[in-house]
């Protein structure tokens, strides 16, 4: 990823007079390898995937969409009131995009223990966790909501036993999460300051806070500034300014460094001002401080593994599921014979597909046995959420798009959108494929992992059934290791995807409708074309009409139909 090799002149600090002076420190953008300096940008910046993962925590947390988006305009206003260089602007502008990026590290756990591990966050955050009484009062609401189904006296055992277990099972959770944070932030390629400050996130000014006890300007200036401005912000939804400006007042000193709550009460109207009214995510990469970097499509691949582990560790039992799904995704795509811009795609899309997993409790994926219909219509949103999560990105909207169809079927009983075959192009095909692959040979909480012929033949199966593209499957399995039947040969060297634009060709659709149903560019689609006129020698597409009938290759419902 991105190294950002710094020069401290001197470290980031709050000054007496509430700014960082002149001290700053130098950026200078470099690569590790010095070979990738030369590799084509991906067109993507830095600040537009953290973004993106930033909404993921949202969901991961609990929070409204673009909580953490808005938290992070709040944070850059109030640092810059307390007169923060860019050093320490950057810092506030990362430190809210990426907070609780190791919020899935033992979710299973918190949920174990407490239930719904979001409502648990949703709850938390509107109180004082330096508060004893508010702390157990807090934990005692969300263990009785959760087991309010049991008997009195289960109740009573279980939740003694929770409150009891919480103090130990919080403190190495909130370590975790700082750990992982540390770690992801790592792999993104972030300077040791940011790093450095995503492992303090718990931590308090009168040093109550988690892991490390950490007290004063011990704690990084930024996540001084953005502990306050995250809290702020979930007061102001509640009760508008006055209350924000009462729970600064009334935490200053404990949570809050007195100095930048007092800055917040001062200007609170004007620093909240249009939150609520203004696109935020606009605004967060309007404002993002400088240096700005763009990703390499190498620094892409990065980020997006990045982003897959963090989806993965919501669950123990989805640990490497994206990475391998990207893998397997890719190697089918090729043996398909997707184009090479398809085959990335697709490899990226399998990275990201589960990023949505995150918005849905934990205990519905470690659940041993089958979901209640309530819990089943939460775990169908998944998919969605993906999509959501990637959809502000111009660039990452095409691969979220795709992502967000890996449990859709060609017979309309996938979901979350229950689309029909005709709009589900082979990326899309070769997705639900991989995944399914996956799933079915690996350990779930409700039944084991089964072996590679085994999923091979479920797999087929489901082809046989209609609900999976017979050419997918052979293409995955291929790329999983098995041996397939050789793929019957198509006519004129068609592509499988050239066969797909035929198809649309002969139906009589535009350039823009093509690439609005394949999901790729119109200069794309225009390629195709010109292949496919050269390959069966025609120039018309009326021509081209006739070439498909006459070999059969228009499916039943006329548009992107089996190819079996």
């Amino acid at each position: 990823m991105v190294s950002i090799v710094t020069q401290p002149r001197a470290p980031a600090r709050l000054k007496p007079d509430l700014g960082l002076g002149d001290d700053r420190e130098v950026f200078e953008i470099t690569q590790g390898d010095p070979t990738r300096s030369m590799e084509r940008s991906s067109g993507v910046r830095l600040a537009e995937v953290m973004a993106c993962l930033s909404m993921a925590t949202d969901l991961g947390m609990g929070q409204p969409v673009e909580f953490a988006l808005r938290s992070c305009v709040l944070g850059v206003r109030l640092g810059a009131r307390l007169g923060f260089d860019d050093v320490g602007l950057r810092g506030v502008y990362y430190q809210a995009l990426l907070r609780y990026i190791g919020c899935n590290a033992g979710t299973d756990t918190l949920a174990a223990l407490f239930g719904d591990e979001l409502v648990l966050r949703r709850v938390a955050a509107t109180v004082d966790t330096g508060s004893t009484p508010q702390a157990l009062a807090m934990l005692w609401r969300v263990m009785r909501e959760a087991r309010a189904g049991g008997g009195p006296l289960h109740l009573v055992r279980a939740m003694a036993e929770g409150l009891l277990t919480a103090p130990r099972v919080l403190q190495a959770e909130f370590a975790g999460h700082c750990e992982v944070a540390e770690r992801l932030a790592t792999r993104l390629g972030f300077e040791p300051a940011i790093v450095e400050a995503l492992g303090q996130l718990y931590e308090r000014w009168d040093g109550r806070g988690l892991p490390h006890g950490i007290r004063g300007e011990a704690i990084a200036p930024a996540v001084r500034v953005v502990a306050l401005a995250q809290d702020a912000l979930t007061f102001s939804r509640l009760g508008g300014v006055e209350a924000a400006t009462q729970v600064a007042r009334e935490r200053a000193g404990g949570a809050y460094d007195p100095r930048v709550a007092e800055a917040f009460i001062t200007h609170a109207a004007d620093l909240l001002a249009g939150l609520d009214d203004t696109p935020a995510w606009d605004v967060v990469l309007a404002m993002e401080p400088a240096p700005h970097v763009s990703l390499t499509e190498a620094q892409l691949d990065d980020a997006c593994a990045a982003v897959a582990d963090f989806a993965d560790l919501k669950s123990p039992y989805a640990l490497g599921h994206s990475g391998r799904v990207g893998a397997l995704a890719e190697g089918a795509a090729r043996r398909f014979g997707l184009p090479e811009g398809d085959a990335v795609t697709v490899r990226r899309a399998g990275l990201l597909h589960d990023v949505g997993q995150v918005g849905v409790t934990a205990a519905i994926w470690a659940k041993p046995g089958p979901l209640g219909d309530a819990e089943w219509e939460r775990a169908r949103l998944h998919p969605y959420y993906t999509e959501r999560v990637l959809a502000r990105s111009h660039t990452l909207a095409s691969v979220g798009a795709i992502a967000a169809l890996h449990h859709e079927r060609l017979d309309g009983s996938g979901y979350h959108r229950a689309a029909p075959a005709s709009s589900l192009s082979p990326a899309a095909r070769i997705l639900a494929v991989a995944d399914a692959y996956d799933a079915i040979r690996s350990d779930r909480s409700h039944r084991p992992g089964r072996d590679a012929d085994v999923a091979a033949d479920e797999l087929r199966r489901e082809a046989r059934a209609g609900r999976l593209d017979a050419d997918a499957v052979a293409a995955v399995l291929a790329a999983a290791g098995h041996r397939v039947p050789g793929r019957p040969q198509l006519p004129a060297g068609l592509t499988a995807r050239e066969i797909e634009v035929l198809r649309l060709v002969a139906r009589g659709r535009s350039m823009k409708q093509m690439a609005a149903t394949l999901v790729i560019a119109e200069k794309t689609v225009d390629n195709h074309v010109q292949h496919i006129y050269s390959k069966i020698g025609v120039s018309t597409r009326a021509g081209a009409t006739l070439f498909a009938m006459e070999r059969d290759l228009l499916g039943p419902d006329g548009v992107a139909g089996d190819e079996r």
